[in-house]
C-alpha cells in the first residue's frame, strides 16, 4: 500500500543540537527543511506547510441564576500573532508527481513579525508556536508533522524605568477587641525595577514594632498571571522565592541591610500581549498577632538581557549608592555581583540530556508568602546573554581613579 511506503516524515529547523532547539525572537528568519523518506515509489499530489502562533486563554466560572439555578459561564480569547503559509511541493502538470525511494528534503523559511509574545503555558492560557507540514496523496489520508517551536520576546532592563529604585512604606495600628495596642510600621526598598533569573535582589526595610506583641517579617517574589476575555479577568498567583526574618519584639526596630532573595529560573514578564499578562512584584509583608498582616507590594519586571557590564551599569551603581547613603548604610561593597550567565542559571543541556525539564513544576500558591514555591514555564529555554565583565578594558589612571568604591 501507498501509506507503508512513507517510512519517515518530520519537520526539522536549522540551528538545532543534540538535546537542544533553537530559539527565536520576533523579526528573525526560521528556517528548516521538511525530510520525507520512502520506502518506494509513491504519488503525492502536495506538500504544504503552516506556521502559526497564537495566545489562547479559556476558564469557566460558577454563576447562580436563583435560589436553585446555576449554570456555567465560560470565557475564552485568542490572538493570533504567527500566520504563514506555503506549497513546498506541487505538480507544475495534473493532479500528482510521482517521487522516486530514498531521502527527500524540502527547505523552507520564512521571517517573524517583528514584535511577539514569549512562549508561555499558565493554567488558564498558552502562547504556543509551530510549524505543520501536510502531505496530501491520491487515495489515502493526509499525512501531518508538527514541529513546535520557541520564541522569547527580549526584555531589556537596561533602561531608565526599570533601573530606577522602588520603595514604599505602610502603618497600621494593632487592635485587640477593639482597643489599641500599638502602631506597626514598614519601610522598604530595593535598588531597582529590574532583574533577571539567577540574580541576587538586595531587600532593605525597616520594621519598627510600637505593639506589646512580637511581630515577624517575610518577604516574596510573587508571580501574577492575568488571564482576559470578554471583559472579565481570572488571575492565578505563585510564589517562585520567599525569606523569612527574625521576630520584632515589642517596642523593638529591626533593620535589613540587603537581605538577599535569589530569583530562580523563570519566565521573563509578558507586559504587551492582549489576553494574557505575567507580573512579578516584591511583597513585603509584616505578621502582626491578632491583625490582619501589613503588607508592602513593590512592582518587579523579570527581563532577558542582564545588566550592561559598562554605561547602564554604572549608572546603576550610583544611584544604587546615594540609594544606601539615604538609608544611612554606608559605602557600597567594593565590588558588586555580577549578573550571572543564564546557562549557569538554567542547566538546559544536562536537563534535556536526562529528560527532565530545569524548572521544577508550578505548586499553588496563596498570597500569605508561605512555602519556597516556585514558578514553572513549561519547556522554556533562555537565550545566552552577552558575556559579563566588570573590567573596563579602558581604565581611568590612578589619579582619576574614585577611592570610595571601585566599578
Amino acid at each position: 500500500m501507498l501509506f507503508d511506503k512513507v517510512k519517515a516524515f518530520v519537520v526539522q529547523l536549522d540551528g538545532a543540537s543534540a538535546g537542544a532547539e533553537p530559539v527565536f525572537s520576533g523579526g528573525q528568519a526560521v528556517a528548516g527543511r521538511v525530510l520525507l523518506e520512502l520506502a518506494g515509489p509513491a504519488r503525492v499530489g502536495s506538500l504544504k506547510l503552516r506556521a502559526r502562533g497564537r495566545a489562547h486563554v479559556h476558564w469557566t466560572e460558577s454563576r447562580s441564576a436563583g435560589s436553585s439555578t446555576a449554570y456555567t459561564q465560560s470565557y475564552s480569547e485568542r490572538v493570533e500573532v504567527v500566520s504563514h503559509r506555503a506549497t513546498l511541493l506541487a505538480p507544475d502538470t495534473g493532479e500528482t508527481t510521482t517521487l522516486p525511494p530514498g531521502r527527500h528534503e524540502f527547505p523552507f523559511s520564512f521571517q517573524l513579525p517583528p514584535t511577539l509574545v514569549t512562549s508561555f503555558e499558565g493554567k488558564h492560557g498558552s502562547v504556543r508556536y509551530c510549524i505543520k507540514a501536510t502531505l496530501h496523496r491520491p487515495w489515502v489520508p493526509a499525512r501531518r508533522a508538527r514541529k513546535v517551536f520557541t520564541v522569547i520576546e527580549p526584555v531589556d532592563i537596561n533602561t531608565p524605568a526599570l533601573l530606577a529604585p522602588q520603595a514604599g512604606a505602610l502603618e497600621k495600628v494593632a487592635r485587640s477587641w477593639y482597643s489599641s495596642r500599638g502602631l506597626v510600621s514598614l519601610s522598604a526598598k530595593i535598588d531597582r525595577k529590574g532583574y533577571t533569573p539567577g540574580e541576587v535582589i538586595p531587600v532593605f526595610a525597616e520594621i519598627d514594632n510600637g505593639s506589646t506583641r512580637p511581630v515577624l517579617p517575610r518577604a516574596a517574589v510573587v508571580q501574577t498571571q492575568t488571564f482576559m476575555a470578554r471583559g472579565a479577568r481570572k488571575q492565578k498567583r505563585a510564589v517562585v522565592a520567599s525569606l523569612s526574618g527574625e521576630p520584632v519584639g515589642p517596642g523593638r526596630r529591626a533593620l535589613w541591610q540587603g537581605r538577599a532573595l535569589r530569583i530562580p529560573p523563570v519566565g521573563p514578564s509578558i507586559l504587551h500581549c492582549r489576553v494574557l499578562h505575567v507580573d512579578y512584584s516584591l511583597k513585603v509583608c509584616v505578621d502582626i498577632p491578632g491583625t490582619s498582616k501589613l503588607l508592602l507590594e513593590l512592582p518587579l519586571v523579570i527581563g532577558t538581557i542582564p545588566l550592561h557590564p559598562f554605561g547602564s551599569r554604572s549608572s546603576s551603581v550610583g544611584s544604587r549608592a546615594s540609594f544606601l547613603l539615604d538609608w544611612g548604610l554606608g559605602a557600597l561593597p567594593e565590588r558588586p555581583e555580577a549578573p550571572p550567565e543564564y546557562s549557569e542559571v538554567v542547566a538546559g543541556g544536562e536537563a534535556a540530556a536526562a529528560g527532565q525539564s530545569p524548572f521544577p513544576p508550578l505548586q499553588d500558591a496563596d498570597v500569605n508568602l508561605e512555602g519556597p514555591f516556585f514558578a514553572y514555564i513549561q519547556e522554556f529555554r533562555y537565550r545566552p546573554p552577552p558575556l559579563y565583565s566588570e573590567e573596563d578594558p579602558n581604565p581611568p589612571s590612578e589619579a582619576m581613579r574614585p577611592r570610595s568604591m571601585t566599578c
